[in-house]
C-alpha cells in the first residue's frame, strides 16, 4: 500500500475515534484535530489549525508551561507527560473534565517533529456516579415516599405538595427545623420532576465564607485568587439542565444574594476572575431553618431575593408535632440497622418505647436516628432497653421532667373533650395539646388511657369516636 494512501487510511480511522486527538507542532501551535476533538472544545478544525494549544486554556498544560525548563512546554523536556485529570475551556466558556495523554513524535534520527495529544471528555462518567450515588441514598431510605417515612395527616399533607412541586419549574423553598428532611424533600422533588434526568447539585451555603461560596456557586478561572491553581467549574454549570439544592440559604451574605438573584432571572452569571457571562438552565430549590421574615426585618435578607426564591414554600413539621410518626419511624430505623449490623435486636420494649414518645426531640428524625444508632452498638440481642438509650434521653431537662409527670386522675367529661380537641386539630396531639391547656405527652397518656385510635376516629369523623374499649 503506498505511503500517500496509507495517510489517508490513518486519518479515516482517527476521525473515527471517540477521544480527541491532537497534533501539536514543536513551536505550540496545532497541526492537526479530529472530529472528537471539535466536538469537545466546540471549534472548528478551520479554527483551531495554526492556533496555539494554549487556546484550550488547559491548567494542567499551563503548569506544563511553566516548568518547561529551558523549553516552551515540559512535554519537549521530559518526552511524555502521564495521563491526567484536567479541566479544558470550551469555545462557549464553559468547562469540560478530561483525561489527557500526550508524547512526543520523533524521526528515526531522534528528531523531534511534533507532540501528539488525546482528550477523553469525563464529564458524562462523573454525572454517571453521581446519579448512581443519588439513586443509592434513595433506595437506602427504603420507605414509603423517597426516603420519608410518615402516616400522619401533616406529613400526608407535605407530600402531597411535593409531587405537585416537582411538576412546577417554579423556585421551591423548603422550611424546617434542623433534622426534619429538608434534603429528602429537595430529593424527591428532583426524582418526581421534569429534569429528573438532568443532574442534581447541592450545596450548604452555611459551611463556606463568602469568598468560597462565591467559587463553589459560579466557579473560577484558574489565577482569579490565592489559592487558585486551576479552573473549577461551579455548581450552577454543573445544574445545567436539571435541579441546583442550596441549603441554609438564609445564612448566605446580602452581595451573594444580588448575584444569586440576577442569576434566577436571567438564567447567567460569571466565573470568578472572569468577565464571560455562561448561561445555565436550573431549577432552583433552596431550605433553610432560620426565620427568613425575622432577617428581612433586620435587613438581612434582601427582599426582592426572597420573593424571587419563596414561590413554592413547603413547611416540614418537627418531630414534636407529628408524634404518631414516632412506631412507624422507629420500626423503620430499627429493620435498616438489623440488616445493616446483622444483630438480633427486636426494637425498643415498653418503657423504653415509652421514652421515645416522651422526649421532645430537639434534633428530630435525625435525633431519632442517632439514639437508635447508639441503641445498637450498646444492646447485644433482644428488645431495646431504656439504659441502652442515649443518656440525655434518661435524665430529661427540668421542662422535660415536668411534662412527663401524669396527673393522678382525670376530670370528668375528659375523654370527650380529647376526642373533640383531637378532631378539631385533624389528629395533630400537640394542636389538640393547646386547645386543651396541657402538654403533649399528657395528650398523649390520655389517648392510650382512654383506648382512643386516633386513626378511626379520624375516619368517623363527627361520628361517635373509635376505641379498643367498650
Amino acid at each position: 500500500m503506498k505511503e500517500q494512501e496509507m495517510n489517508r487510511y490513518l486519518k479515516e480511522i482517527i476521525n473515527t475515534m471517540h477521544d480527541g486527538v491532537v497534533l501539536i507542532s514543536p513551536d505550540g501551535s496545532i497541526l492537526m484535530v479530529n472530529n472528537a476533538m471539535e466536538h469537545i472544545s466546540g471549534y472548528t478544525r478551520d479554527e483551531l489549525i495554526g492556533s496555539s494549544c494554549s487556546v484550550f486554556r488547559c491548567d494542567s498544560c499551563r503548569r506544563a508551561r511553566e516548568g518547561g525548563k529551558g523549553s516552551w512546554c515540559d512535554l519537549f523536556g521530559t518526552g511524555r507527560t502521564p495521563r491526567r485529570s484536567c479541566f479544558i475551556v470550551r469555545k462557549d466558556g464553559s468547562c469540560v473534565r478530561v483525561l489527557k495523554n500526550a508524547s512526543l513524535l520523533k524521526n528515526s534520527a531522534g528528531k523531534v517533529l511534533g507532540a501528539v495529544e488525546t482528550v477523553t471528555d469525563i464529564s458524562e462518567i462523573e454525572e454517571r456516579d453521581e446519579k448512581i450515588e443519588q439513586l443509592s441514598k434513595l433506595l437506602d431510605g427504603g420507605s414509603s415516599f423517597y426516603g420519608m417515612v410518615g402516616g400522619s395527616s401533616a406529613m400526608q399533607r407535605v407530600f402531597e405538595i411535593v409531587r405537585k412541586a416537582a411538576q412546577s419549574e417554579a423556585p421551591v423553598i423548603i422550611y424546617g427545623e434542623t433534622g426534619t428532611g429538608k434534603e429528602l424533600v429537595a430529593r424527591a422533588i428532583h426524582a418526581l420532576g421534569r429534569r429528573k434526568d438532568g443532574p442534581y447539585i447541592q450545596l450548604n451555603c452555611a459551611a463556606l465564607n463568602e469568598a468560597l461560596l462565591e467559587s463553589e456557586l459560579f466557579g473560577h478561572v484558574k489565577g482569579a485568587f490565592t489559592g487558585a491553581y486551576t479552573h473549577r467549574k461551579g455548581r450552577f454549570e454543573a445544574a445545567d439542565g436539571g435541579d441546583i439544592f442550596l441549603d441554609e440559604i438564609g445564612d448566605v451574605p446580602l452581595s451573594i444574594q444580588v448575584k444569586l438573584l440576577r442569576t434566577i432571572e436571567t438564567k447567567q452569571f460569571e466565573r470568578v476572575g472572569d468577565h464571560q457571562p455562561l448561561t445555565a438552565d436550573v431549577r432552583i430549590i433552596t431550605a433553610t431553618n432560620r426565620d427568613l421574615d425575622q432577617l428581612l426585618a433586620e435587613g438581612k435578607f434582601r427582599e426582592d431575593f426572597f420573593f424571587r426564591i419563596n414561590v413554592v414554600p413547603i413547611h416540614l413539621p418537627p418531630l414534636r408535632e407529628r408524634t404518631d410518626d414516632i412506631p412507624m419511624l422507629v420500626d423503620h430505623f430499627v429493620r435498616r440497622l438489623r440488616k445493616k449490623s446483622g444483630r438480633d435486636i427486636s426494637g425498643p420494649g415498653a418503657a423504653a418505647m415509652d421514652i421515645f414518645m416522651n422526649y421532645p426531640w430537639p434534633g428530630n428524625v435525625r435525633e431519632l436516628k442517632g439514639a437508635l444508632e447508639y441503641a445498637f452498638v450498646v444492646a447485644e440481642k433482644g428488645p431495646i432497653l431504656p439504659e441502652h438509650l442515649p443518656f440525655r434521653m434518661k435524665r430529661p431537662e427540668p421542662a422535660l421532667e415536668s411534662c412527663v409527670r401524669e396527673p393522678a386522675a382525670f376530670s370528668p367529661g375528659e375523654r370527650e373533650e380529647l376526642i373533640e380537641a383531637l378532631l378539631k386539630s385533624g389528629g395533630n396531639q400537640t394542636r389538640a395539646a393547646r386547645m386543651l391547656g396541657v402538654n403533649r405527652v399528657t395528650v398523649w397518656h390520655r389517648v392510650k388511657k382512654h383506648g382512643i385510635d386516633i386513626r378511626r376516629l379520624l375516619e368517623a369523623g363527627a361520628g361517635a369516636p373509635a376505641s379498643s374499649q367498650p
